[in-house]
């Protein structure tokens, strides 16, 4: 096999393919869970959450869409890959901005949400799954020497991440009613975002453990 075109015939594509089909199962509850739960404690961090998620799901179904066309025809259109390898930047760039954003109005405005204990428990689940997902899509696409896989185990990372500083921010609220915390995260995750971006755009990863 050439070692620069992923292999799209053994049992790591159909693993792939398993993978991305959980991860939009998964995010579309967390989604709807996320917007709902933000929308009634008044809380942006849940819901930027929840968008966070939706761009999750529209990564992972161009990701199945491509893996699912790769292994019907057994080869690999680059053209079209590397238009998806885009489009997953642009969702890097989208939340970048959204949580900037975000956490410039949260500073500006002193936001005070309600405690969500629906957003604390989802965020801390999604701590256990978000970084399982990213760990099995790394092993699976380093196993097919595929970009694409690759490019979204580095999303589903970020998506970890913003678990972690979305928890973190609604415990800390909850506990002491420290505000701060969670725009300040956000800060680091769009930086994140920017730079795992970049690299998707220009067809290259950085794949840190």
């Amino acid at each position: 096999m050439n070692p620069a075109v992923p292999d799209v015939t053994g049992t790591a594509a159909r693993r792939a393919v398993r993978l991305e089909q959980a991860t939009i199962g998964y995010n579309i509850v967390e989604g709807v869970v996320a917007v709902a739960a933000g929308l009634v404690a008044g809380s942006i961090a849940l819901v930027g959450f929840g968008f966070d998620s939706w761009i999750e799901v529209a990564a992972a179904a161009v990701v199945l869409h491509r893996l699912r066309a790769e292994i019907r025809h057994g080869e690999v259109d680059q053209a079209k890959e590397r238009r998806a390898l885009r489009f997953i930047a642009i969702t890097f760039f989208a939340l970048a901005v959204y949580v900037t954003v975000e956490g410039i109005r949260d500073l500006a405005t002193d936001s005070r949400p309600d405690t969500s204990i629906v957003g604390i428990a989802l965020t801390g689940l999604s701590i256990v799954v978000m970084p399982w997902l990213a760990r099995a899509k790394r092993l699976a696409g380093r196993a097919m020497n595929s970009r694409l896989v690759l490019a979204d185990a580095a999303e589903t990372k970020l998506c970890a991440w913003l678990s972690v500083s979305t928890f973190a921010g609604l415990l800390a609220f909850a506990l002491v009613g420290w505000t701060w915390i969670d725009p300040v995260a956000g800060f680091v995750i769009a930086a994140f975002a920017v730079m795992e971006g970049k690299e998707a755009w220009e067809g290259e990863l950085v794949e840190d453990d």
